[in-house]
């Protein structure tokens, strides 16, 4: 044998000794798992509560999983447009509540449910609006803005409500929260469209690119010629658009305009981002990743659920996981 072919050998079979390398390196790097937190978070959950309760991968369960997790889903993509330009949209629940009261009065007073479904998001976004109009021309912490405005929102709801629910019987909005093919129900596959949807303007659109640039480098942007100010109202008026269409979810599922607010959405989607790898500082942003955070956190409450425990244990879980999420955060490339 010459010595030419030793030499073409020896790197053949050193090769897979350097792609195992290569793999292992990449398994002990913790920013590898920063990336895939949320998927690894979700396959561990489902393994776990699988083998506590046979019935938690049953058709039934998955479909009612997937039905409570379309609202968050839409919340997380608009609270992910609002934190990839490096702020926060603390009044996305007190705006679908807003949104909700909006479509129960409407459809009270007549209007349909086309005009009443029209109304609720109007009345959202016009929330969304006033934040991005506040927190770009005034100047002010979004922090401080949309604190303000959750609390706004959720009073004025309660004024136009007079603090009672409105009760609504529509064969339409019951088809579309009990309705769906197979196990995915049409509020699942209208979030899953608006998911596509928000990825296709998020990374293949110039709005998209200049929404990244003003969360990373709002300077530069403007150095540019990147309207920053427009591109913050505009994710707002986004945040506030999506919010009006999980209002109208929201009564599709409850069967009833309700004033009270739901914390839980508010903590849950900007949960939900974390979980997914969004950067909180901007300039960093995905849909997948909040739509799997938004899973993972219906499936951590719907097992603890199914296995009894007390519902007091569960914001405390949630919480635990987000946290360790955000320690994980630092870590990302």
């Amino acid at each position: 044998m010459s010595e030419s072919t030793l030499t073409a050998k020896e790197p053949q079979s050193g090769a897979p000794r350097s792609g195992a390398r290569a793999v292992t390196a990449r398994l002990r790097d913790v920013g590898f798992w920063a990336e895939w937190a949320a998927l690894a978070g979700l396959v561990v959950l489902v393994i776990v509560f699988q083998s506590a309760d046979s019935a938690f991968l049953s058709s039934g369960n998955v479909q009612s999983m997937l039905v409570a997790a379309a609202i968050l889903i839409i919340l997380a993509v608009g609270q992910t447009f609002v934190i990839a330009t490096a702020g926060i949209d603390l009044s996305i629940a007190s705006t679908m509540t807003l949104g909700a009261v909006a479509f129960g009065q409407a459809y009270q007073a007549g209007w349909g449910v086309g005009l009443s479904c029209l109304l609720a998001v109007v009345a959202s976004a016009a929330v969304g609006a006033a934040n991005g109009l506040i927190v770009a021309r005034g100047k002010i912490t979004d922090f401080i803005v949309t604190l303000g405005t959750l609390s706004a929102a959720s009073g004025l709801a309660l004024i136009l409500s007079n603090g009672k629910p409105v009760t609504v019987i529509e064969p339409t909005l019951l088809n579309l929260s009990t309705g769906g093919i197979g196990i995915l129900g049409w509020t699942f596959l209208i979030a899953v469209g608006v998911a596509v949807l928000a990825h296709v303007v998020l990374f293949h659109s110039r709005f998209g690119t200049h929404l990244l640039a003003t969360g990373g480098a709002p300077e530069s942007a403007t150095a540019m010629g990147i309207s920053t100010a427009r591109i913050k109202i505009a994710v707002y008026v986004v945040s506030g658009l999506l919010a009006g269409l999980g209002s109208i979810l929201l009564v599709a599922r409850v069967g009833a305009a309700e004033p009270a607010a739901n914390t839980s959405f508010l903590l849950n989607s900007v949960a939900a981002v974390v979980l997914g790898g969004v950067s909180l500082f901007g300039g960093r942003g995905t849909i997948t990743g909040p739509v799997i955070g938004a899973l993972l956190l219906t499936a951590l409450v719907n097992g603890l659920t199914l296995l009894g425990v007390s519902q007091f244990y569960q914001p405390l879980s949630v919480g635990i996981v987000v946290v360790l999420a955000a320690f994980l955060t630092r870590f990302q490339k």
